[in-house]
Order: structure tokens, then C-alpha cells, then sequence
């Protein structure tokens, strides 16, 4: 199985990753350029959301979560 299709079937099952999970789970460091072929090749319904912290010396750092978000049988738009 290739990363791609690894990251569709993780966002599948848990309705989302970050790229620290995709480095330890599939070996996958170029999580952005995954994203981008599932929004524009598989035309998957993706949203990004900023998530910030404070690091072990209190500087605030931030990443990206990456939600799928599936249509609901009326049609709505729901995140996983």
C-alpha cells in the first residue's frame, strides 16, 4: 500500500491526521503534498485546522490537523 492510500484510509477511520502522525504511523514526511492529491486527484473534502502549544521552553508553536469532512444524506457537510 502506498502513503497515499495509507493517509486516505487513516482519515477514513479516525477523520484526521497531523503530520506528526503520519511520520510515526506510515513513514510519510511530506504529509502537505498527501493532502493535496487527496483534495484535487480524489477529490476528498479536507479542512485544516491550526492547533497551538507551548514547546518544552514555553515558546507558542503551532502545526496543522487536517480534518475529512464527509456530506451528510441531506447534504450537509459534517467533520469527522
Amino acid at each position: 500500500m502506498n502513503k497515499t492510500k495509507a493517509v486516505m484510509l487513516h482519515l477514513e477511520e479516525k477523520g484526521n491526521i497531523t503530520s506528526w502522525e503520519a511520520i510515526k504511523e506510515y513513514g510519510a514526511t511530506r504529509l502537505s503534498a498527501i493532502i493535496y492529491n487527496l483534495r484535487h486527484v480524489y477529490s476528498m473534502n479536507i479542512e485544516n485546522k491550526i492547533e497551538i502549544f507551548k514547546d518544552r521552553y514555553g515558546n507558542t508553536c503551532h502545526y496543522v490537523r487536517y480534518i475529512l469532512v464527509k456530506e451528510n444524506e441531506d447534504g450537509r457537510n459534517q467533520k469527522q
